[in-house]
């Protein structure tokens, strides 16, 4: 190493690359469904965007243009053409399988 060169070595910085995602997640607070998402997400180290929607659902209008329904959670992955994902066993599933350790080869 050359003076006044500083190296950050790629092992450092590999896991802040592996938990950078475009994943955006509808949601409600207090919602169970909604938590077993957030907690599969916090377990797998993703970041991603919490869209907080109304407790009404008729108050729902961006989440139902995004997936067709107003329920929520509803995942939106534009990086694997994932465009409205429902129900939380679903959510869970694709994010293990799709972010998981298997996926990843770690």
């Amino acid at each position: 190493m050359t003076a006044g060169h500083t190296s950050i070595g790629f092992l450092t910085l590999a896991p802040l690359l592996t938990s950078m995602t475009n994943l955006k997640l509808y949601e409600l607070d207090g919602c169970p469904y909604c938590a077993k998402v957030t907690d599969k997400l916090a377990e797998l180290d993703l970041d991603y965007e919490s869209i907080k929607v109304p407790r009404a659902h008729g108050d729902r209008t961006e989440v139902e243009e995004v997936s067709g329904q107003t329920g929520v959670p509803v995942l939106v992955d534009p990086d694997n053409d994932v465009e409205g994902m429902p129900e939380s066993d679903d959510i869970v599933a694709y994010l293990e399988k799709t972010y998981g350790a298997e996926a990843t080869g770690a």
